[in-house]
């Protein structure tokens, strides 16, 4: 700014010519300078103020004293964000396939959630992804179907409200697109896939049945499928379940869950590939009404943390004999300190008409249902929110018939923020 006004002002006494008299240029020299001065001493005095401002919207934001804001700067505090970023090797090796395959991949989800006030939420998260399926974030690098080096698509994965009400403390109601509300035992994705993101509404309430004894009820409305000309596919589900504390260093959790996806014998859904359920003329032969009883055993060994569980599921809906799948599995030790690792393990079978093959497990067996076999997961924690894993997929697909050997390993690298 002082060095806007000064040029200015050094034009206009040139354009003052010859003409000009020696006291009219001295006295208007003198000007210059005190107007100089003025300019300094009120740039050195907003630079102060500029300072103290920041170092109070630091130290608020750090103590997290949202009324020592000014009123325009609040909405920081009101904002969170987190996400993650994958790098993925991948080997496969498939028997219906020619060869063998390698690839890369990249996974980056970006997530905001922002407080509307006490008792109302709203969150967003996008993420990468190659397409717009709903079981997969991941761009394949150099993707054959894709543009040398061309840009990746990022889509809307999450974008829903969280109304958690004072008058009743452990109730969520959530409404949009929204990460799986269901309590999933040792994270096992036999009937949803862990990047599936369905849409509509649902509800949770926790509660204390005791000092040791907790309880959940989980329930959920979600669309598949809107038609303007025949009823839309649906999603219900409702669970309940039950963790009891037998000790400061083990527990024990049951519960049961029903969901029943409406009109989807005789239709198709889009973009959703049936992935080994039963067809005719690409439409769905069965309903799928899933039935499932799961539990876990959570205890230590010494100083580490392991666990054991399992999941039992059955299409009381289905058409076909391949209406049962099961898993069981368990983990040792828990990657999260630098230095520290964990490894997990499950075996499973899925029938063909068990669940739905378009958004269960995406890597097992390739995707979709009709298989059994092994999964070995190991991971290490490099650094603090920096963790290296290994996934072994020994598994075989189309059991029913031809029963082809699947292989796959996939080696990650996640960076979390």
């Amino acid at each position: 700014m002082r060095k806007i006004i000064y040029t200015v002002v050094c034009l206009f006494v040139l354009t003052l010519g010859t003409n000009a008299k020696a006291d009219e240029l001295a006295e208007l020299k003198e000007q210059i300078k005190m107007l100089q001065q003025r300019i300094e001493k009120i740039e050195t005095q907003q630079n102060q103020q500029d300072a103290q401002m920041e170092k109070k919207i630091a130290k608020a934001v750090e103590e997290k004293q949202v009324d020592s804001l000014p009123d325009s700067m609040k909405w920081v505090e009101r904002i969170q964000w987190g996400g993650d970023f994958r790098y993925r090797h991948e080997s496969i090796s498939d028997d219906t396939a020619a060869t063998k395959r390698n690839r890369n991949r990249i996974r980056a989800r970006l997530k905001m959630q922002a407080k509307v006030n006490d008792e109302w939420d709203a969150i967003f998260r996008i993420a990468t992804g190659s397409s717009d399926s709903p079981t997969s974030t991941n761009h394949t690098l150099g993707d054959s179907s894709d543009d040398s080096f061309s840009s990746k698509e990022l889509w809307l994965d999450w974008a829903y409200a969280d109304y958690h009400p004072k008058w009743k403390p452990g109730l969520n109601i959530l409404l949009g697109k929204m990460g799986n509300p269901f309590y999933t035992v040792g994270g096992n994705q036999v009937i949803f896939d862990g990047d599936l993101s369905p849409e509509g509404g649902a509800a949770k309430y926790k509660w204390k049945m005791s000092d040791s004894t907790t309880a959940q009820l989980a329930g959920g409305a979600f669309w598949m499928r809107e038609r303007s000309t025949d009823a839309d596919t649906s999603l219900f589900g409702i669970q309940g379940l039950v963790k009891h504390k037998l000790s400061d260093d083990s527990h024990i959790l049951a519960g049961l869950s029903y969901y029943d996806f409406g009109n989807i014998n005789g239709q198709a859904l889009s973009g959703i590939s049936a992935n080994g359920n039963t067809t005719s003329g690409g439409m769905y032969t069965s309903d799928y009404d899933i039935i499932e009883g799961f539990a876990e055993y959570g205890f230590k060994l010494g100083d580490i943390p392991a666990s054991v569980f399992g999941t039992y599921v059955n299409n009381i809906a289905a058409n076909t004999s391949g209406d049962t799948a099961w898993l069981i599995g368990t983990k040792y030790n828990k990657a999260k300190d630098p230095g520290s690792w964990e490894v997990s393990y499950n075996y499973r079978d899925v029938e063909k008409d068990a669940v739905l093959g378009g958004i269960c497990d995406s890597d097992f067996i390739g995707g979709g249902t009709d298989g059994k076999g092994h999964v070995i997961g190991f991971k290490y924690q490099l650094d603090e929110n920096v963790q290296f894993g290994l996934n072994y997929f020994m598994n075989e697909q189309n059991v029913s018939s031809t029963k082809e050997d699947f292989r796959l390993l996939q080696a990650d690298i996640i960076f979390k923020f």
